[in-house]
């Protein structure tokens, strides 16, 4: 952990660059110090179906949600959200320059009693 999800409006295929704000996002993730780099995803689904505010077919959406473990800071946690909304915000500029697009970010801490994982990835990195 942790995972960065976009869950974004299929209308933006070809208008934004998704592949692009991933990488964006996980320089963004990598920067905040917080996480370890075998631990990092980030991935984005186009959601095919949706219906936005007003029915606006120019109306189009990110919404990201970070999921991380548990035992940071708060303070922390918050500046790599605001660390990463700055990145998506900086990146997703032309969207917000018109009044069609909504940019979102929530993250939740899982309870680590209730979430298993197997990473092969981690032992390759901490060796390097």
């Amino acid at each position: 952990m942790p995972h960065l999800a976009l869950e974004y409006s299929a209308n933006l295929e070809g208008k934004a660059d998704i592949a692009g704000l991933c990488r964006a996002l996980h320089a963004a993730v990598m920067a905040s110090g917080l996480f370890e780099p075998g631990a990092v995803r980030v991935r984005a689904f186009a959601a095919r179906h949706y219906a936005i505010a007003d029915l606006d077919p120019r109306n189009s959406f990110i919404d990201m949600s970070f999921r991380i473990g548990e035992g940071r800071a708060p303070v922390d946690v918050k500046a790599a959200g605001e660390r990463i909304f700055t990145a998506a915000t900086e990146h997703c500029s032309g969207l917000l320059s018109a009044p069609y697009f909504a940019l979102s970010l929530e993250i939740r801490q899982i309870n680590s009693e209730l979430s298993w994982k197997k990473n092969a990835i981690h032992p390759r990195l901490r060796g390097k």
